[in-house]
């Protein structure tokens, strides 16, 4: 697309057509995930319809078919996150099991007890369990770096909890609840200067702008499909290639061996000797569409259109007597998270629901995030390429209908 065109593109998605309560639906809830446009749908309706067939191994025509669609996302993720090699990327259900892989498979084979993690404060659940449950089972120790009131890593604390027990960081790019875009080369580089493998979770960064893990120099990078314009039950994990040829497979099953006998078991090359049992084929064909649609559109526009976006939603927003907004940091993604005195999120989104307007409400799987600043839970407005200056202005709207029948 030449010219970034918000109408145009909304007619990409078949949902956006659609009436909730009677209202045309706004859709604000991108960051929990994105709509999908006709091309990601009409693609995994042509696996279905055309070629089902099981990939690998097959040699009549539809899985040869099926393989070459499939494999072809590989390469396109590739080329997506600027990885060297298409055996880097590994296709999962989505980032929360590309990280429960990554603490599994690297942390098991080598970690040990008395060996520090460092993650942050703003970690989504997906990042924080996982290490937990490393911990509980190899003795190791979570260390947790704070954040400002703002929502941003304080780098100097970040700094103090590296020394020579560290030996992993997994740290979020974009904070799902806050919006935070967190300035992770400067940490990946600060991380590395102790020879320490960084994970990054950017579930909330490749659907804003161009993610390159080779620029990053990032260890792991886990996103999800669905997050991405794709569909849902589908990821990747990004691995620099020694680490994952280093790691012991993350589960046993098809497609992961080289060889089986009672006696032993051989396994298979990257990138399937992390890609046990039949995968979500027509999924991972839909990411591929996701990924040439975002591509035809452009990160450039993308990120701009975005931005601005962001600044009048938090000009809009701050006009309502009252209201907070929680996540003030310099660097942010269009994500809105506010509270409103004295009435419960859950309130807040049932009402403007009656509106057709769809945000969040809750702790976004972020509890810490809510502990730190001592609320149960927020009211979310996440933006995507899609939404509109119009649409946030029905939200703001909304939000005054909502402070008029609490008054």
């Amino acid at each position: 697309m030449n010219t970034f065109d918000p109408k145009s593109i909304r007619s990409d998605f078949p949902v956006l057509s659609r009436r909730v309560n009677g209202r045309p639906l706004v859709y604000l809830d991108n960051a929990a995930t994105t709509l999908k446009p006709q091309t990601v749908i009409s693609a995994e309706m042509d696996y279905y319809q055309n070629f089902t067939s099981n990939i690998h191994r097959g040699v009549h025509t539809l899985s040869e078919e099926a393989t070459d669609r499939y494999e072809a996302v590989r390469e396109k993720a590739r080329a997506f996150l600027n990885a060297h090699r298409s055996e880097q990327v590994i296709f999962t259900k989505g980032a929360t099991e590309a990280i429960n892989l990554v603490a599994s498979a690297y942390g098991e084979a080598f970690l040990k007890a008395g060996d520090e993690i460092i993650i942050s404060e703003m970690e989504h659940h997906s990042n924080i369990v996982p290490w937990q449950l490393l911990c509980e089972r190899k003795g190791c120790v979570l260390k947790v770096a704070p954040m400002n009131d703002r929502g941003e890593i304080i780098f100097s604390e970040f700094q103090k909890l590296l020394n020579e027990k560290t030996r992993f960081v997994s740290l979020v790019y974009i904070s799902n609840s806050l919006g935070t875009i967190n300035p992770v080369k400067k940490l990946i580089k600060e991380a590395h200067k102790y020879e320490v493998p960084v994970l990054l979770d950017a579930a909330q960064a490749v659907n804003h702008f161009a993610v390159d893990v080779h620029d990053l120099n990032c260890d792991f990078l886990v996103f999800s499909g669905h997050k991405l314009f794709g569909p849902t039950g589908v990821g990747v994990l990004y691995g620099k290639k020694e680490l994952l040829e280093a790691m012991p497979p993350y589960q046993g099953g098809g497609d992961m061996i080289a060889s089986v006998t009672f006696k032993k078991t051989t396994f298979n090359t990257l990138p399937y000797k992390f890609e046990a049992g039949t995968p979500h084929i027509a999924g991972v064909i839909g990411l591929g569409a996701a990924l040439d649609y975002v591509k035809e559109i452009g990160f450039e526009a993308i990120s701009k259109y975005e931005q601005d976006l962001l600044e009048y939603g938090t000009e809009k927003l701050l006009t309502i007597d009252g209201l907070s907004l929680i996540g003030t940091a310099s660097q942010k993604a269009a994500i809105l998270s506010f509270t409103l005195p004295g009435i419960h999120p859950h309130d807040i989104g049932t009402i403007v629901n009656k509106e057709g307007i769809a945000i969040r409400t809750g702790h976004h799987c972020t509890q810490p995030v809510m502990a730190h600043f001592q609320i149960p839970a927020t009211s979310r407005a996440s933006l995507a390429f899609y939404n509109t200056y119009d649409e946030i202005d029905q939200l703001v709207s909304a939000l005054k209908t909502v402070k008029t029948i609490f008054a």
